[in-house]
């Protein structure tokens, strides 16, 4: 079984971590870097990274879910799966956000 390949070259996701406080970056970077130890399998298993559909939000155009993951204690990702790839769109700056609230 093949381990997840990441995609972060996404310039809003790009963003949101590298604006990320010191900390709160160093998490992400730990959790991305557990990611790319992982198989698909382990991932939407892993109680940790909640992996989860959004349904409130409509995917871009040839993406046919977009998902979010728990990236810092207090913070999610957006992405979606593309074959072995896990291609991230954003980091949310609040939980609500990442479903489309506010």
């Amino acid at each position: 079984m093949s381990k997840v390949t990441l995609d972060l070259n996404n310039p809003r996701f790009q963003d949101g971590l590298f604006n990320l406080p010191k900390p709160e970056r160093h998490s992400a970077l730990e959790t991305l870097n557990k990611l790319r130890q992982m198989t698909w399998n382990q991932v939407y298993r892993d109680n940790g990274l909640k992996w989860e559909k959004i349904a409130s939000v409509t995917p871009p155009s040839g993406v046919s879910a977009i998902y979010s993951l728990r990236i810092t204690q207090s913070r999610r990702a957006t992405a979606y799966r593309d074959g072995d790839f896990i291609r991230f769109l954003t980091i949310a700056s609040d939980h609500d956000a990442t479903y489309g609230k506010k």
